[in-house]
């Protein structure tokens, strides 16, 4: 992984995005912010295993999926399969250590809270 600080790169309301092998983070201070570098590196490995430009068609397709579905694009983003998995194990700092191949497929049904 590579990490990259560049605050124009990002998009308005993030904070930082996994492009593989790149994580690039809008604000200096989030590169010791282990957590959410541990939900960027779920992406990586994500990207990884689909060879990188799937992950990415896959991710648009689900986010325009989950737009016509919830109507909202917060809960949209939210709800992909990807960032489910992500958010669901940011905080286990050895989740990448144990983790499944493919494991962001049992996130794909499951519904938001």
């Amino acid at each position: 992984m590579f990490l990259i600080v560049a605050k124009y790169l990002i998009p308005n309301g993030y904070r930082g995005m996994a492009v593989f092998p790149f994580v690039i983070v809008k604000y200096n201070l989030d590169k010791g912010n282990k957590v959410f570098l541990n939900h960027e590196k779920i992406h990586l490995r994500q990207q990884l295993e689909m060879l990188v430009i799937p992950f990415f068609v896959w991710y648009f397709l689900e986010y325009v999926v989950r737009l016509i579905q919830y109507k909202n694009a917060e809960r949209a983003y939210r709800n992909i399969s990807f960032e489910r998995e992500a958010y669901a194990n940011e905080t286990d700092l050895n989740y990448l250590k144990t983790r499944s191949f493919f494991q962001f497929w049992n996130y794909l049904t499951l519904k938001q809270k």
